[in-house]
């Protein structure tokens, strides 16, 4: 008991406050700054998550490590980067060798729920969580899509927790705005949806992001987003109120977060600003002051286990790559905190096209050695009604086509002043005036690489010989395809074990 009024007491109080409940709360590829406390555009988008953070502290410079789902979401609750984690693509491992958030938190005597992504937020399977939440007690699956389920869920978590006579660790992860957007099904086609938001957008009200084509078709999508992320807004609506009608409110820390940015060109499975940007928010009752911002450290997804660990008294193994940021949930300051590493892996089809990134305040700097001029990314977002606007202008216009083109094929190194422009559309890597900047960010992200023994740091070191990139991408692609294979060989074997 000594060592939790150690970490919890008050500067003006002896007593010790209780562990918190926790509950984690997720949307899946949701803009920051679709987020109306996060300075979006367009009105009313978010009232449930804008209420959450007037409760409680918003951060302005937080981010997540990937921008695409299963490695995003390993490095929340493994507190580890993709390379230590082991999760750079969509597969689960043999052997993760460390443990989760579902793993600590039932060590701790907490009761461990999850709903939704289940396999997408955890290493390997069988599930460390006590109870999956995604069917009603009488078996019937939830619509991942229906705003109400995640109250439905929330609710049933509490009460099992309650039941067990322990405090509460749920994970609640919102399929919105993900694809597909409200009105469509998964094959595109628009529908009669049964889950309409509490309130749906036009083409004439949104706004297009600076990275986006201005255009009809890009404004139709984007509608059909927004109206997405209202949903999401209601779920996390629902959850909430689930959470006050249990009683359990003030004897528990909330966090939400979304997984990456839109699933648009130029945001999902990048690393540009709007690609790792996310919307962190935290209320803990007693613990932050209501309506805090925090405008200046910079905060990842890395840090979030580390930081859960500490604020309910328990040892922070060394181990972990993370660093708690508990600190300033309290109201104090950290130093250290001026920059993120960010990466990327894998696509969901198991094509390697790594890249590194680290992003300040003012500037980013990316690193891609995929990039050839001749080797095409692939990305979730090439299904989307926008990209293929997209290629169909670039036919006729040449500003158009250049963004096709880095889309497509990027450049090896890439630096933006995203203080002044976040949207990431002039890059000055060869701008005589940022020589200084780039050697300076190259060179953290070096010491980065190296800190993790990451390959990546040969190759950058020997970024202008074409054989070395060329060697790299061939052994990368060598590990997806023995990946491939085991993965293969672990569902035929489920099929005879009925495992």
């Amino acid at each position: 008991m000594a060592a939790l009024c150690a970490v919890f007491a008050c500067a003006t109080a002896v007593a010790a406050v209780p562990r918190p409940n926790l509950l984690l709360i997720t949307v899946d590829d949701m803009n920051t700054d679709s987020v109306g406390v996060f300075g979006a555009t367009v009105a009313e988008t978010t009232p449930n998550i804008d209420q959450l953070a007037e409760e409680g502290l918003r951060f302005e410079r937080a981010h997540v490590q990937v921008a695409n789902c299963m490695p995003s979401r390993n490095v929340m609750w493994s507190g580890r980067y993709p390379l230590s984690n082991k999760i750079e693509g969509f597969y689960q491992v043999k052997d993760p060798g460390y443990l989760t958030l579902a793993d600590y938190a039932k060590s701790a005597g907490y009761f461990t729920a999850i709903r939704h992504k289940a396999q997408d937020s955890t290493p390997y399977s069988p599930y460390g969580w006590d109870a999956v939440l995604d069917r009603l007690a009488g078996g019937a699956k939830l619509n991942k899509k229906d705003p109400g389920s995640y109250g439905q869920s929330t609710a049933e978590g509490i009460r099992l927790a309650k039941q067990a006579g322990k405090p509460f660790c749920l994970l609640i992860n919102i399929a919105d705005p993900h694809l597909p957007f409200f009105g469509f099904n998964r094959k595109g086609k628009a529908i009669v949806d049964p889950f309409v938001p509490s309130r749906t957008y036009r083409p004439e009200e949104v706004a297009v992001p600076g990275f986006l084509v201005d255009d009809p078709v890009v404004r139709q999508e984007l509608a059909h987003y927004y109206s997405s992320v209202r949903r999401a807004d209601d779920a996390v609506g629902q959850v909430l109120q689930a959470l006050q009608e249990s009683g359990e409110a003030n004897r528990t820390l909330v966090l939400f977060l979304s997984d990456h940015g839109m699933p648009f060109p130029f945001a999902k499975t990048q690393l540009y600003h709007h690609s790792t940007s996310t919307p962190l928010i935290v209320r803990w009752p007693d613990v932050i002051k209501p309506g805090s911002v925090d405008r200046t450290h910079l905060v990842s997804a890395v840090d979030i286990l580390p930081t859960l660990l500490d604020g309910i008294g328990e040892e922070i193994p060394g181990d972990l790559e993370g660093r708690t940021f508990l600190p300033l949930l309290r109201g104090a300051t950290q130093d250290g905190r001026d920059h993120v590493f960010k990466v990327y892996n894998e696509n969901a089809a198991g094509g390697r096209e790594p890249m590194a990134a680290v992003e300040s305040a003012r500037f980013l700097y990316i690193f891609n050695p995929w990039s050839n001029g001749k080797r095409t990314l692939f990305s979730a977002t090439y299904g989307t009604a926008t990209y293929k606007r997209m290629l169909q202008l670039a036919e006729k216009d040449a500003q158009i086509a250049g963004r096709v083109q880095l889309l497509n094929h990027r450049v090896l190194e890439e630096f933006y002043d995203v203080q002044n422009d976040p949207d990431c559309l002039d890059n000055l890597i060869d701008d005589p005036a940022y020589k200084d900047q780039v050697a300076e960010y190259r060179g953290l992200l070096e010491q980065w690489l190296r800190k993790m023994q990451d390959p990546m740091l040969e190759v950058l070191l020997q970024r202008d010989d074409p054989a070395v990139l060329a060697a790299f991408m061939a052994e990368q692609q060598r590990q997806t395809r023995e990946r491939k294979e085991w993965s293969r060989a672990i569902r035929e074997y489920r099929k005879t074990t009925g495992g």
